[in-house]
């Protein structure tokens, strides 16, 4: 049964703040999977042919590891995309800019198999490293592996512009009469700020950065029974 309150447009957006609300915790627990295998069997973050061994050793462990880091990257895009659509009505400028900052990194994420603690692409040098017998090969194997470590270790800039779509997106919670609670508008201007900080300075505070990340997983969460909250009262 509809509920006559509820404006016709945000009616029709139910499906989509359920379906966001509930990708919203699920990208939250497939990284704690992740991190569950990161723990139980943690790879190397330095040397190439450390890292080429461990794989060929645990590749089970590592590839479903790195596929849980590297595929969940989608669902953010759905939260993003439902935030903008549950403040389209009140305010539409910011919400916009916010969802481009916000829901483009983490789609751009998935166009390279690289997470923090690894790469899919360190598979296939595992493999080569492992079949060929001859040293200079082996060394060569093993630079390339040293080169995807260094960029895994390199701060990125859409991890930057995905912390401060978070912001913004809290900024326009906080400015628009919105249905979203304003505790929800300042953790995302909060963990949206602290995280733009410990993005750039990742290797210098990593201690911010593990801080940022904790943080962000309880946004998500968050961000996730709120939605599924507005689903119902959209239903």
């Amino acid at each position: 049964m509809k509920r006559h309150g509820a404006p016709r447009a945000q009616r029709e957006w139910g499906l989509l703040y359920l379906t966001a609300g509930a990708s919203s915790i699920l990208f939250v627990l497939l990284l704690i999977a992740a991190l569950v295998l990161d723990f139980l069997a943690p790879p190397p973050v330095h040397g190439g042919a450390a890292t080429l061994e461990f794989i060929a050793a645990n590749k089970t462990n590592y590839v479903a590891e790195q596929v849980l880091w590297i595929l969940p990257n989608i669902l953010p895009v759905l939260v993003f995309t439902a935030l903008f659509v549950g403040l389209m009505p009140f305010r539409k400028s910011l919400p916009l800019i916010a969802l481009i900052f916000g829901a483009l990194p983490w789609a751009l994420l998935l166009a390279v198999p690289v997470s923090s603690r690894g790469s899919l692409n360190l598979v296939y040098l595992s493999d080569r490293y492992m079949a060929t017998g001859r040293d200079e090969e082996r060394r060569a194997y093993a630079t390339a592996a040293e080169a995807i470590i260094a960029e895994n270790n390199t701060p990125a800039i859409v991890g930057v512009l995905s912390a401060f779509g978070m912001l913004l997106m809290g900024l326009a919670m906080v400015t628009a009469r919105a249905p979203f609670p304003q505790f929800l508008a300042w953790f995302g201007i909060g963990t949206g700020a602290l995280g733009v900080v410990s993005e750039v300075l990742r290797q210098a505070v990593p201690d911010f950065y593990w801080g940022y990340g904790i943080l962000l997983w309880v946004w998500f969460i968050a961000t996730g029974i709120v939605l599924i909250r507005l689903s119902r009262l959209a239903a």
